[in-house]
């Protein structure tokens, strides 16, 4: 696939941004990172300390970037913690790259479904929560500012570095397991490759939809990957907690729009994932 090389600005550089940075420096792409407190460059990427919330530190952002990638998590869970990345953040971004071709990272919360259900990118997004109301909210002002801009939902991000499900099963904990709570994952390395995939597929000028749900091809009950994790691990498999009727996600996401483009998943499953992470405990 030939393309041109692009100028890329990354906005949120935690792990996801910086890998994906240096795929898009390798490829020849100019990669600029933003962060509030970056590091020095790296040789790879050159980075702009901004704070997105403040509209002067925006205003003083240059670079004659083509593409934007957003891949900002709030700093905590709090409604003020969501609208100051997907309310005010995103607002000071795109007032001042309106004409730029966006990526924006959202999550599978903006699903409400909570029985099961599987859910695509046809499936209706109206979540109870505020929060991921307000991540919807987002997803929305990006849509409608160009429909070449794209949307990425990833479901649950496991990696070096996210080994909360890891402790968890240490500590013998209570899971439902029936009826089944299900849970959707995806490696932090697939989370690279489908951003740098989908961008690939841009410059190609291949067609493409607007939205994109990022999972693994394997939805799967939570007992199931916890007792799972507990044998690999030789730790007390989890006890059984009651059914919880208040859950407010419990979905199986579909991935097949991703993968009937072109993608293929570095880790298909959670057990794919986990045995290269179990190798380093």
């Amino acid at each position: 696939m030939s393309y041109s090389l692009s100028r890329v600005l990354i906005v949120g550089c935690g792990a996801i941004g910086t890998q994906l940075a240096h795929k898009l420096s390798e490829q020849g792409h100019a990669v600029t990172g933003l962060k509030r407190h970056p590091p020095a460059s790296d040789g790879r990427i050159d980075y702009i300390a901004a704070d997105i919330t403040s509209p002067a530190d925006v205003a003083n952002i240059s670079g004659d970037f083509e593409y934007v990638f957003f891949i900002l998590s709030a700093d905590g869970r709090t409604e003020k913690n969501y609208r100051d990345i997907y309310e005010t953040g995103l607002q000071n971004m795109l007032n001042k790259f309106a004409r730029q071709r966006w990526f924006f990272v959202s999550s599978t919360s903006v699903y409400g479904q909570s029985k099961g259900e599987w859910v695509d990118e046809n499936s209706p997004a109206r979540p109870a929560n505020v929060t991921s109301q307000l991540i919807r909210q987002a997803e929305r002002q990006v849509m409608d500012l160009s429909p070449l801009n794209i949307i990425v939902r990833f479901s649950g991000i496991y990696g070096p570095g996210r080994g909360h499900l890891l402790k968890m099963v240490r500590q013998q904990p209570l899971v439902q397991q029936q009826p089944p709570y299900f849970t959707n994952r995806i490696h932090q390395q697939d989370c690279v490759g489908i951003l740098a995939f989908l961008f690939a597929q841009r410059l190609a000028d291949m067609a493409l939809e607007q939205c994109y749900l990022a999972s693994d091809d394997e939805p799967v009950p939570m007992w199931e990957v916890m007792s799972w994790l507990a044998d690999q691990m030789r730790c007390p498999a989890p006890a059984i907690k009651p059914a919880d009727v208040g859950v407010s996600q419990n979905k199986r996401c579909n991935n097949q729009r991703l993968k009937a483009l072109g993608y293929q998943f570095y880790y298909p499953s959670y057990r794919d994932g986990y045995r290269g992470l179990l190798i380093h405990e």
